[in-house]
């Protein structure tokens, strides 16, 4: 959920407007960034924030009389305030940026932005690093740099199969995520398919672990999907040589022997083309799995107005 701030005029995650009261929390007329700059939320109305504080029965901190002249916003230009907003939304949802960059370094970047201290606004046609860099706020994104040696030693050890799987795999990972942990040490290092990887993601390592065991047989599947796919891939590419081998002997494309044998290879990929698809709808639905077990948790911890 979103509200717009009254001072500053930017559209922002209600959590900017959240603040912890002695029994309910609180929200105010404008967002944390215009009250670190010094406006006071007694100052200015808010009607949507208003609204929604009573349905909580939260405490408002701002104007109740809706129709109280408002002020020019402190960011006048539109294409500026979605700039921005863009550049706060990618702070707000990443935690590796929040781990380095305290909320108030962030924010007070920010406001001297907006203010012309510095001279530069964040662009959409930047990278979220890069209008990080651009402001003056160093934060690391490479974090999980492992040495090719450590990687190949995490690869014998595990023999090249995925330890949440069971697959191939050659992806090392870390157990608890780099952006929670910073740890790259040997201990937090595992091995997963490139599938794994991608999926867990930032996940914590308890929760994806817990979510998969809660799956052993459709893991157990997609290995023999993954073998038998191996072995038709396999048996498929011996009889497109053994073809084109036969073709070359006998200097002919059509023949009574040839035509046979692309209507064996036509059955074989046929029957291919059908394993991947069902591999397919079955991975489909392990990620989903894991992506509701993930949403669930989140939501659970969402710093949010409700």
């Amino acid at each position: 959920m979103k509200f717009q701030c009254s001072a500053c005029g930017l559209r922002i995650n209600s959590r900017h407007f959240k603040q912890e009261g002695l029994v309910n929390p609180q929200l105010t007329s404008i967002c944390d960034l215009c009250i670190q700059r010094g406006e006071q939320p007694a100052d200015f109305a808010n009607v949507a924030v208003n609204i929604f504080a009573q349905g909580l029965l939260y405490t408002f901190i701002g104007l109740s009389d809706a129709n109280v002249q408002s002020a020019p916003f402190f960011v006048t230009k539109k294409e500026n305030r979605k700039r921005y907003e863009a550049f706060i939304q990618d702070y707000d949802g990443n935690d590796l940026a929040q781990q380095q960059l305290p909320r108030p370094d962030f924010n007070q970047a920010v406001i001297d932005s907006e203010k012309g201290s510095l001279e530069f606004v964040p662009s959409m046609e930047l990278t979220f690093a890069e209008n990080l860099q651009k402001l003056g706020l160093n934060v690391d994104f490479k974090l999980n740099e492992v040495d090719y040696i450590d990687r190949e030693r995490i690869r014998a050890k595990y023999h090249y199969r995925c330890q949440y799987c069971g697959r191939r795999g050659r992806s090392v990972d870390h157990k608890d995520p780099v952006s929670l942990s910073h740890n790259n040490d040997f201990d937090n290092l595992i091995l997963s398919c490139q599938e794994c990887n991608r999926i867990k993601s930032n996940m914590p390592y308890e929760l994806f672990v817990q979510l998969n065991d809660q799956i052993p047989k459709i893991n157990q599947k997609l290995v023999k999907y993954e073998n038998a796919l191996a072995t038709l891939k396999g048996e498929f590419d011996q009889k497109r040589r053994e073809l084109a081998a036969t073709m070359h002997l006998k200097g002919v494309v059509n023949d009574p022997e040839l035509n046979q044998m692309r209507k064996q290879n036509k059955k074989l990929q046929d029957a291919i083309d059908s394993l991947e698809s069902d591999y397919k709808d079955l991975r489909s639905l392990r990620e989903q799995h894991f992506m509701t077990g993930w949403k669930l948790m989140l939501e659970n911890k969402k710093e949010d107005i409700i």
